[in-house]
């Protein structure tokens, strides 16, 4: 059962957007940080709530940012979930709903670095700084990280079934999704790298 302050809250902010509002779903998990998913085609906005109450907050708002940005299609079929509409929307809510600048940079800096690059386009203050410091970790991270190892040679890459998987028998590496779909159309190469 969602608390009174979520129904509440998605009561306004569907009012104030002339929305219809979304069934809210709502459970508990025994850690800090909350996530959400936002299905429209089901009416349905579903929260897992942490124990953190700003992240709660900040989560809902940001489900509901997603239920209020139309779903816009690009190229190839691809739907733009996290673009700068939704930003638009998202830091929009946030400052309307108390939530502070800093703290919805970086909680949404942490889970998705793009909304930086989208909040300084949005002029929301303290993501140019933000940005700048995501980018140098980026580069400090780069300097430290040792070069890769090939572990196995590039070569042709040979589908098998092993039991519901599918692997290159080569090097005995599971191939899945995309990858798997364009191989089974055509022939490709690969190589094993070991990069920890």
């Amino acid at each position: 059962m969602a608390p009174a302050w979520a129904v509440a809250l998605v009561a306004e902010v569907c009012a104030a957007a002339g929305a219809p509002e979304p069934t809210l779903r709502w459970r508990r998990a025994a850690r800090a940080a909350s996530s959400g998913v936002t299905r429209p085609e089901g009416g349905v906005v579903a929260l897992t709530a942490g124990s953190d109450e700003l992240d709660q907050r900040l989560t809902l708002l940001h489900e509901l940012a997603h239920w209020l940005t139309p779903t816009r299609r690009r190229r190839r079929g691809r739907t733009a979930h996290h673009g700068a509409d939704f930003y638009a929307v998202a830091f929009g809510l946030y400052r309307v709903h108390g939530i502070p600048d800093a703290e919805a940079l970086a909680r949404e800096g942490g889970r998705y670095p793009s909304s930086l690059r989208h909040a300084r386009a949005l002029g929301v203050v303290g993501a140019d700084e933000a940005w700048r410091r995501h980018r140098r970790a980026l580069a400090d991270r780069a300097r430290t990280r040792r070069a890769p190892r090939v572990l196995v040679a590039e070569h042709t890459v040979r589908l098998v079934r092993d039991g519901r998987w599918t692997r290159c028998s080569v090097c005995g590496v599971r191939v899945v999704g995309p990858t798997l779909a364009r191989l089974r159309r055509r022939s490709g190469r690969h190589l094993l790298l070991d990069v920890g």
